[in-house]
């Protein structure tokens, strides 16, 4: 499958040690990095699923929105080593997410219109770690950026905060998405600069 990469022109700078993670550099602009074609997926047929839990739950384009939102800046890191500062997003937190839904998983796998996929320990999600995001620079998330809503986990790479999400499955055990099958660490934490197997 391609990978499709717009919007980068340049190494960009440094940026300041304590939020630019070895090895990564600062951009301006928000580069765009896609396996395949870019989704766009109506509204008004747009779900999103918890499974694996005693009930699976949904929630429809409107019911999602309804939901308790939180606007929040982070910086976000690529496993091709650009990291953008003070990004602002604004979507659902996976905590209020799993209010929702009995269980007692340890992991969750994330699946995406398109195919793709993405693995997560819990508890890097827990705690305001991890949100379902449909806004960003105070507009909706564009189909490029992974609109109308994307995972975003900000402490990891972010190929963990998959585009086009339409749900997760809680589960016992780690299973590896589609990155971490094809040789992408099975964590990613930039700090460690966990890019590849063995890592």
């Amino acid at each position: 499958m391609p990978v499709i990469s717009r919007g980068f022109r340049g190494r960009g700078s440094e940026g300041p040690s304590d939020r630019i993670p070895p090895g990564q550099h600062q951009v301006s602009d928000f580069p765009v990095l896609s396996a395949g074609p870019t989704p766009h997926t109506p509204l008004e047929e747009w779900t999103f699923t918890i499974e694996g839990g005693d009930t699976p739950v949904r929630w429809t384009w409107d019911e999602f929105q309804a939901l308790p939102s939180e606007e929040l800046t982070v910086d976000i890191h690529c496993v091709t080593k650009w990291s953008k500062l003070d990004t602002v997003w604004e979507g659902v937190s996976l905590d209020t997410l799993l209010e929702h839904v009995e269980h007692d998983a340890a992991y969750l796998l994330a699946f995406c219109d398109g195919g793709y996929t993405t693995n997560l320990p819990l508890e890097h999600t827990a705690g305001g770690k991890a949100w379902i995001a449909y806004r960003y620079d105070g507009e909706p998330l564009e189909p490029e950026h992974g609109g109308p809503a994307r995972m975003l986990v900000p402490h990891l790479y972010f190929w963990k905060s998959a585009k086009w999400i339409r749900g997760f499955r809680l589960q016992d055990e780690d299973e590896p998405g589609f990155w971490e099958q094809n040789g992408y660490h099975i964590l990613g934490d930039p700090w460690l600069e966990q890019r590849y197997w063995g890592d």
